[in-house]
């Protein structure tokens, strides 16, 4: 299980994202080295604190805390119903925020999830 760096979240559009792009494709074609970057990028701030409820929240960090672990035992250790701790952590995976290893059990493969909100000017 090889933990990815740091995973950055936010709000933004995708004219953002294509400028992101295309200025990275720039750099290639100059020969630049390339820096991953990984990004996940909502909407809006309401679509993000959607998909990162609190409970997703909570979920997230008790994971990085203990490690891998099967649905069963993260909904048995957060206390929660497992059908509702099943359907956050499909969520999660969808979003890339969690991974499954090969044993079936699963985890967050970031070091540091770091999320930036501005102020529209």
């Amino acid at each position: 299980m090889r933990r990815k760096k740091k995973l950055s979240v936010g709000v933004g559009t995708l004219k953002e994202s294509l400028d992101r792009f295309e200025s990275a494709w720039k750099r290639a074609e100059r020969g630049a080295r390339a820096t991953p970057e990984h990004r996940l990028t909502f909407s809006s701030l309401p679509q993000l604190l959607r998909e990162l409820s609190p409970a997703r929240w909570v979920l997230l960090e008790a994971l990085r805390l203990e490690g891998k672990m099967t649905i069963y035992a993260l909904a048995k250790h957060l206390e929660r119903d497992y059908k509702n701790v099943h359907t956050d952590v499909t969520r999660l995976m969808e979003l890339g925020l969690i991974e499954k290893a090969k044993d079936d059990r699963v985890f967050v493969p970031w070091s540091v999830i770091a999320a930036e909100l501005r102020l529209a000017a």
